[in-house]
């Protein structure tokens, strides 16, 4: 299995990137290699596959057959243990100048084995303006073997500055039958759980492929998409609003708990705790007092981030619940994503007008930019339900 077989419904993106690696692998035999840049800009939807894309892409110029999915060039890149591919992870809120400052030191070092050195930014639309701005200084004057792989939603998220330097590759959302027949044959999940979840996820392939695999996924999207037909007043509409960032809440805790519990550690022994030795232990466990508490502001960070990622979730799910709706009540010929829900489908859409759901749309859709804003999530999904209970003025 290549490298680029995972990205479903992306043929035009793959062509591009394999004739590029291509180029590639002609620059490192000393051609010209004409169709190869070293600045590239990977955008697409949510579940689009940006990042699988920028990997499959590094792993095609790092192997000598350019992707062939099952050298140990290809698993490397796979496991994130290639040591000349620096993979950027903006855990927080936003990626600053002082850690772009540092990225862009160590992306200038020659590569290891001899190649290319790649550093793949995820979510680089997370970096700040002072971040964006030193980064596009090494995108102009970058050393001759570094590729820089940057991922975001929209080519609008990144400075104007930026992208016009960097080499386009649109990914579109696949088809929910491409994820489909993807969870099938590689997941083995059964022929009509593949069909649900695909057509639930809505071509996102991350999310179809937890809701074929993880029971409690299908969990929270039965309770996101019984908040609708549960706000019977004003207390349920509280009600609904808490449950929904409490559960963030305990998801977000899940996700990182782990994650925490073993950088903190690793922390700790590198500063000597445990050592044995006159003064060795408290002496270097009180001079990594600083580092721990920068680590736990970047835990904080990370975890008001994965929180507010949940919550976007479950207000997606909505937005296409109501989407669904507006299909029923102007008798669109299209399967609705969420079909098992539909006697809740036909009954808002008998009790509402198209209007009503559009301004419903909108309350979600407004929540959304006020959590993004940095708006208490609380206070931003109670105005939410209270909307979507009485979208008229």
């Amino acid at each position: 299995m290549a490298v680029f077989d995972d990205l479903v419904g992306q043929e035009r993106s793959v062509e591009t990137l394999r004739r590029a690696a291509a180029a590639g692998a002609e620059i490192l035999a000393g051609g010209r290699g004409a169709g190869m840049t070293h600045a590239w800009l990977f955008t697409g939807p949510p579940g689009s596959g940006r990042e699988e894309a920028a990997r499959a892409f590094a792993a095609a110029l790092f192997c000598p057959d350019q992707g062939c999915g099952h050298c140990d060039v290809c698993h490397q890149v796979a496991i994130g243990s290639h040591p000349d591919l620096e993979t950027v992870r903006p855990q927080g809120l936003s990626y600053g100048v002082k850690d772009t400052r540092q990225l862009i030191l160590r992306a200038a070092g020659a590569p290891t084995l001899g190649g290319w050195r790649v550093v793949l930014f995820e979510d680089a639309d997370r970096a700040t303006e002072g971040a964006s701005n030193a980064l596009l200084k090494a995108i102009e004057e970058p050393p001759p073997r570094t590729v820089w792989l940057l991922c975001a939603p929209s080519p609008d998220d990144m400075m104007i500055t930026i992208r016009s330097r960097c080499r386009a590759v649109t990914l579109v959302t696949p088809s929910p039958a491409a994820v489909a027949h993807l969870l099938a044959t590689r997941e083995n999940v059964p022929p009509e759980t593949a069909a649900f979840a695909a057509r639930a996820a809505q071509g996102h392939l991350g999310r179809a492929r937890r809701l074929a695999l993880d029971a409690e996924a299908r969990r929270r999207r039965e309770e996101v998409l019984s908040i609708p037909a549960s706000l019977t007043g004003l207390a349920a509409c509280v009600a609904a609003a808490e449950r929904l960032v409490k559960t963030a809440e305990e998801e977000a805790a899940a996700v990182t708990a782990v994650l925490d519990e073993a950088e903190t550690a690793e922390l700790r022994k590198v500063y000597g705790e445990g050592s044995t030795g006159k003064g060795l232990n408290k002496g270097l466990v009180r001079g990594g007092a600083g580092a721990l508490k920068d680590l736990e502001d970047r835990q904080k960070s990370r975890a008001t981030r994965t929180k507010r990622d949940v919550i976007d979730a479950a207000l997606l799910d909505l937005v296409g619940f109501y989407r669904d709706v507006l299909t029923v009540q102007f008798g669109a010929a299209v399967e609705p994503a969420n079909d098992d829900r539909r006697a809740d489908l036909e009954k808002l859409a008998g009790s509402s007008t198209p209007e009503d759901t559009l301004r419903r749309i909108d309350a979600i859709m407004l929540c959304r930019r006020r959590l993004a804003s940095n708006v208490n999530p609380q206070m931003a999904v109670e105005a939410m339900t209270i909307s979507l209970r009485a979208p008229r003025l």
